[in-house]
């Protein structure tokens, strides 16, 4: 029998929550989890060189395979010996499948039982892709973890479409396992959907539990519907999935919502938010959200956070990266997006501290009031 690509430790359970301590095991690095992942759209992190990323405490980054499909193509990056040599990163690489993609950027598409058929949304091409076609592009790639191709519905659509969409995403998912041509080498992630439905998510985690993926991921949340939404969706989806392999939140990167998705058991999350809000200006900090653009900060002589020891913070001031935004220099973004990416990835290395301490809760609690945020009915970010 072949030995799985990735290998999961559960180090500890907390005492009070269903938060979890562990390590994965990947060909190219063991990280800690829970862990936040930086995201990579186009084989980089916006404004981030590989180093800066290890600087700051990166051990995995996800890349997005509808993307690298579309420019440069997988063969090129296959041409180069896959997406670790091609981008200069020697640690762990997650791709997704390119499904959301098709679904959020696509133009006209149109779903069928073999996979989807839409248009480019850079120069309207005709395109077409399938589970068999994802994973292909994905092997190509060459990263640790891949993940299936799924339809992610929106939250609020239809008890009756949600329901055909989650038989279909089982047996789309089926068939990329079956599709998958390095399984010592790349692990493949089978992914939850249901909406906020129960009984569908179940009845998804069920059928994904049963092909015996190396890990499992929870789709279809921070789609538009509020956090204390998906935090219920939390609670009772996370308890279906197997104790011995990793659980991945996708697309969540939030202070409060990767404390919360912890708190129910989740181990990896991935979202675009710290980088995106950086390239606004807008920085995370100890005490909330700050703009460093706004005027108030033209004279303010002191870090972009007190509390933090970043490369960003320990070296300028807020009222010099307010000039570099005002004087629309690249270096304001790329300080930004150091800083708040070391932010939460070290917000993880506290939150594993707790959980290894058993005061989880103590610590969301000391969070959310220096943070600004309601403990019981916490704001969106």
């Amino acid at each position: 029998m072949t030995e799985p690509a990735i290998k999961y430790h559960l180090i500890k359970k907390e005492k009070h929550t269903g938060a979890r301590l562990g390590e994965i095991e990947t060909p190219h690095g063991t990280f800690p989890t829970p862990i936040f992942m930086p995201v990579g759209t186009q084989a980089t992190v916006k404004a981030m060189s590989p180093e800066e990323l290890k600087d700051l405490g990166a051990d995995i980054i996800l890349s997005n395979t509808y993307h690298l499909w579309l420019r440069p193509g997988e063969k090129l990056v296959q041409e180069a010996s896959g997406l670790h040599k091609f981008m200069n990163w020697d640690k762990g690489i997650l791709t997704d499948s390119g499904g959301f993609q098709v679904f959020s950027l696509a133009e006209l598409r149109n779903i069928t039982e073999e996979g989807v058929h839409f248009k480019n949304h850079l120069n309207g091409q005709k395109m077409f892709l399938s589970p068999e076609k994802a994973i292909h592009i994905e092997n190509a790639l060459g990263a640790d973890i891949m993940m299936s191709f799924d339809e992610c519905p929106p939250f609020f659509e239809s008890y009756d479409y949600i329901k055909k969409s989650v038989e279909r995403t089982s047996r789309w998912a089926e068939r990329g396992l079956k599709a998958h041509q390095n399984p010592e080498t790349q692990a493949l992630f089978g992914i939850v959907q249901g909406g906020g439905h129960r009984d569908l998510r179940e009845q998804s985690a069920r059928n994904l539990v049963s092909m015996d993926f190396p890990g499992y991921s929870i789709g279809g949340l921070s789609v538009g519907e509020s956090k204390t939404e998906m935090n219920h969706v939390l609670d009772f989806t996370t308890p279906l999935l197997p104790e011995n392999k990793p659980r991945y939140l996708m697309g969540v990167g939030s202070p409060d919502a990767l404390i919360d998705g912890v708190i129910r058991g989740v181990d990896m999350f991935d979202c675009v938010l710290p980088t995106r809000i950086a390239r606004n200006g807008t920085c995370m900090t100890s005490h909330g959200r700050l703009v460093v653009k706004n005027a108030k900060y033209a004279h303010d002589f002191s870090p972009i956070d007190d509390q933090c020891d970043c490369y960003a913070c320990r070296n300028y001031t807020r009222a010099y990266v307010r000039h570099l935004f005002k004087a629309d220099e690249t270096l304001g973004i790329r300080l930004t997006s150091y800083h708040n990416l070391y932010f939460l990835t070290h917000l993880m290395q506290k939150i594993r501290q707790a959980i290894l301490d058993d005061n989880l809760l103590e610590f969301k609690q000391d969070f959310f009031e220096q943070y600004g945020l309601n403990v019981r009915n916490p704001k969106n970010f």
